[in-house]
């Protein structure tokens, strides 16, 4: 199991919001490249990147910054989300290295989007379901819709998404624990790897998942838990290697 590096870029600085609301950001560090440097080399696998200007203005506003980091570090898969509304925007960052893209709003709003994106970009399209009470959020979490979090993924594997991230938005930038009952609710419904996203605060939640694991978690991001300190990260990627060795 993964444990993913959340690089959340606000006005083009590495920032965390409280359960997503933009005015209650934490600042980590004004040069996100340099965030992405610390994370690698603390042995990080993949990163996850969220333009979160792009997200509410629907359209890339940190492009620019994602770009330099897909170039630094070329051999390490980036999966960007905010703000990924159109062919044209995927494929910009498909050109300059990154390996994934998230798409959310568009996922929920035109579903038809996704179908048409995995055909043009197969294998490099990922749906992110942020749900607060099992429904989905839209719109850099400032709306919520009537749609299932469950049902939805189901319908994005059958239209050939690579995986889901799954976000409690309820627990993102909390520190109370990942959902992993809700995260395993997504993983039965689809067969397809799911990433549990909100609220991974220590070790505790990093055993948990990997109890779960077996279920098609296939990573965690985390974020305001590494910054802060309530987990180590290269501590809780290697518990997460020598859990899945034990279990194979």
């Amino acid at each position: 199991m993964l444990i993913i590096p959340a690089i959340d870029i606000k006005n083009g600085k590495c920032v965390r919001l409280l359960q997503g609301d933009m005015n209650k950001e934490t600042v980590y560090s004004d040069d996100p490249l340099a965030m992405a440097d610390k994370w690698v080399k603390a042995g990080a696998r993949r990163l996850h990147i969220v333009d979160l200007d792009g997200a509410v203005k629907g359209t890339p506003s940190n492009a620019d910054v994602i770009h330099a980091i897909a170039q630094a570090h070329p051999n390490v898969p980036l999966q960007v989300g905010g703000g990924i509304r159109d062919e044209d925007t995927i494929q910009a960052y498909l050109d300059v290295g990154v390996s994934f893209v998230i798409i959310g709003t568009r996922a929920v709003t035109t579903p038809h989007f996704v179908s048409d994106v995995c055909l043009e970009f197969p294998g490099h399209i990922i749906v992110g379901l942020d749900a607060k009470d099992g429904k989905l959020a839209t719109n850099g979490w400032s709306k919520l819709s009537h749609h299932d979090a469950a049902d939805m993924a189901e319908r994005f594997e059958e239209e050939g998404v690579a995986a889901i991230v799954f976000t409690d938005i309820g627990r993102d930038g909390t520190l109370k624990s990942v959902n992993v009952e809700a995260t395993m609710n997504i993983c039965k419904k689809i067969t397809i790897p799911v990433i549990a996203s909100g609220g991974v605060t220590n070790m505790d939640d990093i055993k948990a998942l990997c109890e779960a694991r077996e279920e098609g978690i296939y990573g965690a991001i985390t974020g305001r838990a590494i910054y802060e300190g309530s987990l180590n990260f290269a501590e809780a990627q290697k518990y997460a290697d020598e859990a899945c060795m034990y279990s194979q």
